[in-house]
């Protein structure tokens, strides 16, 4: 008995000696304020292979960020310094470039997407207390992903529940096909509009995945062919779904397609031609004529870029993270403190609402966001808007 009560008091003060230890390590670190170097974090974002499309575009609007934010004197005269990493959209690459943001970078914060990436990290963000911060990822599982995973992006029970509901209630349609990438966010989104879809009173009469590496769909085009379907949810990517609609318009079938935002994507109806007339897609995000800083980040793309950014919603969402970035540093700032990840972290709950300047409004409750949903069609040959789900 003496032994155990030895032994437990032996642990009670490596315990009180560790968090003694770590309060010296946070007093010892100077604070926001008196620091003088650049402020640096991450950014983790697929760079090359099949999604350096939209990757490298949200990389894009994250450096056209700094470089305002920069302009106008940083935060509290100190700039912003992003690393950049390349996922590859690979989760293996993806967790190897977290590990050297936390690692070898030490960096406190970084911003990361695509649902695997997401979720791969995770473990590694919990564990290192590295502030994750989910920018464009859009698997509702990224909800419940540990105390250190925090998403800046609605997920897919925001838009896709929406469009699933509109596609009942409003365009009324009973009966519908499912196809979906065979990824994260592909079978998440497709499940999210199953179970939305037939809660409203429609049937899901097909319900098909295919692999990420697929040229040919015949096999599950078929199938929706066959099944009587009045319309058709493609849960892909933009690098498959041009071809999932022509290969559906080949063989003669002439529903209504919809998709989430990765089809709101210029590209899409450059490479469909008049096979995209019809086509809904979700944004999450004002357009040009909601809010007059998006015609102007828009004006700006086509003077610096020569076009529209790819995914013009998710790199509204980029941009106005690299905002958030600068709102948590310079909370710490205000309030004396050292540049941790759970002052950081602290920051972010504590401010909870940030008026941002292409997204708007942006309310952190708990691990969730809410927004608007913008549902956009393809009517000759460019977007417009069908609708806005509240």
């Amino acid at each position: 008995m003496k032994a155990s009560r030895q032994k437990r008091t032996s642990i009670a003060k490596a315990a009180g000696a560790a968090a003694a230890m770590a309060a010296m390590l946070a007093f010892s670190l100077p604070s926001l304020a008196q620091d003088k170097g650049p402020i640096r974090f991450g950014s983790i974002m697929p760079l090359s292979g099949k999604s350096a499309l939209f990757g490298s575009d949200q990389v894009k609007a994250e450096q056209m960020a700094l470089k305002d934010i920069n302009a106008a004197g940083g935060v509290g005269g100190r700039k912003l310094e992003m690393v950049t990493l390349d996922s590859r959209a690979d989760p293996q690459v993806g967790i190897s470039a977290f590990n050297r943001i936390a690692g070898v970078e030490h960096l406190p914060m970084s911003l990361v997407s695509w649902s695997d990436i997401v979720k791969a990290t995770a473990p590694i963000a919990n564990r290192d207390k590295v502030l994750a911060l989910n920018v464009g990822a859009n698997s509702p599982d990224i909800a419940h992903l540990g105390d250190w995973v925090y998403t800046l992006y609605p997920l897919a029970d925001v838009d896709i529940a929406a469009l699933a509901k509109y596609t009942h209630d409003k365009l009324k349609k009973d009966k519908a096909a499912v196809l979906y990438i065979n990824n994260e966010s592909g079978k998440a989104g497709a499940e999210v509009y199953r179970k939305v879809f037939q809660k409203a009173g429609g049937k899901v009469v097909a319900y098909e995945g295919y692999d990420p590496t697929a040229t040919d769909y015949t096999g599950v085009l078929l199938k929706v062919r066959s099944s009587g379907a009045q319309i058709v949810h493609i849960q892909g990517l933009v690098a498959d779904l041009p071809h999932v609609i022509a290969q559906m318009r080949q063989l003669g079938m002439q529903q209504r397609v919809s998709s989430y935002a990765a089809g709101y994507n210029p590209k899409v109806i450059e490479q469909l031609g008049k096979a995209a007339e019809g086509l809904i897609v979700t944004s999450l995000a004002p357009g040009a004529q909601d809010n007059p800083n998006v015609a102007k980040y828009i004006a700006r793309w086509k003077k610096e870029e020569g076009r529209v950014p790819n995914g013009l919603p998710y790199t509204q969402y980029t941009y106005d993270a690299i905002h958030v970035v600068a709102k948590l540093y310079g909370w710490l700032a205000q309030k004396k403190l050292p540049a941790t990840s759970e002052n950081l972290r602290k920051a972010l709950l504590d401010i909870k609402v940030f008026d941002l300047p292409l997204t708007g409004k942006l309310v952190i409750d708990g691990h969730r966001v809410n927004k608007p949903v913008f549902l956009m069609t393809v009517k000759d040959g460019k977007f417009v808007q069908m609708a806005k789900v509240e």
